[in-house]
């Protein structure tokens, strides 16, 4: 006769999953904020447009990949910017290209500003009743058709230079109908910028100015509204040329753009309020035959 199988007792428990290692999930996802804080310092990093310092070719709502290796690496590259105290130089350095966008730290303040590049160490800059002259020749300026702008919750066209040039299209929708000139720089770039009207002084009249080594000059498209390279710092502007250790990055395109009404606890509203036909919009400069 056959000895019974022996069994093996079930004890509680058994079927109950594993315990969670906590410090490896905490070292997991340190390792994964590192890895993102690498590729913001080093690649490329996402920009968020607060302002309407830059229309038409930028206006608030729009987010955008800011590329990090253009011009090499400075002490404002880590991300977040604003780290580091100011050191000089730039690892692989390579100075911009005039009518690049580019995002930069302020001399006097902790921030970013974007704005463009219109002038190299060694240029000559004056601007003269909104015109600027590059090393002694104006540069081409070209009224072309105004820039429709839509009107919503982040471009309201509610400014005192702005709120003039709210009208009702066609369509019976609303726009902030913005003069709009092209700008060609010596190179061939070529641009879109606002300028609502001369105003004597400061922004519109800038005395000439010899860029340093080591500086560039930047202003924004929207030339009324701009705290850029003409306006003092005590207005929040940035007081004359900037040290090229201050930029950090170069503005590839537009991701996305959201009009201002996104409700953080409405999901939905994530994807009402998307600007359609902004995305994957170049932040490139247009290239045209070099002037003369």
């Amino acid at each position: 006769m056959s000895e019974p199988e022996a069994t093996i007792p079930l004890t509680k428990g058994s079927t109950d999953k594993p315990a969670t290692d906590w410090w490896a999930e905490i070292k997991s996802f340190a390792w994964l904020i590192l890895a993102v804080l690498a590729v913001w310092s080093f690649i490329a990093k996402p920009f968020y447009i607060p302002s309407e310092s830059m229309m038409p070719t930028l206006i608030k709502g729009d987010r955008l990949v800011v590329t990090k290796y253009p011009y090499g690496w400075s002490y404002v590259s880590p991300a977040p910017m604003h780290l580091l105290p100011f050191i000089h130089g730039r690892l692989f350095g390579k100075m911009p290209e005039r009518g690049d966008v580019v995002i930069l730290k302020p001399p006097t303040e902790d921030s970013d500003y974007i704005k463009r590049v219109i002038a190299l160490p060694g240029d000559r800059i004056e601007v003269r009743e909104g015109l600027i002259i590059l090393n002694g020749v104006p540069i081409k300026r070209v009224q072309i058709a105004s820039a429709m702008i839509p009107i919503d919750a982040n471009v309201p066209c509610a400014s005192a230079q702005e709120a003039p040039f709210l009208i009702t299209g066609k369509d019976g929708k609303r726009y902030c109908d913005l003069p709009r000139f092209r700008e060609t720089l010596p190179t061939g770039v070529s641009y879109d910028t606002i300028d609502v009207g001369y105003h004597p002084g400061i922004p519109d009249d800038f005395p000439e100015t010899t860029i340093p080594a080591g500086h560039v000059f930047v202003m924004g498209d929207n030339r009324d509204e701009s705290a850029d390279s003409r306006v003092p710092a005590f207005e929040m502007g940035l007081g004359g040329p900037i040290p090229w250790e201050n930029l950090g990055g170069r503005a590839e395109f537009i991701s996305f753009s959201y009009d201002g009404s996104t409700n953080f606890l409405n999901p939905l509203t994530w994807f009402s309020a998307l600007r359609h036909g902004r995305a994957g919009t170049s932040l490139h400069p247009h290239r045209e035959t070099p002037a003369g």
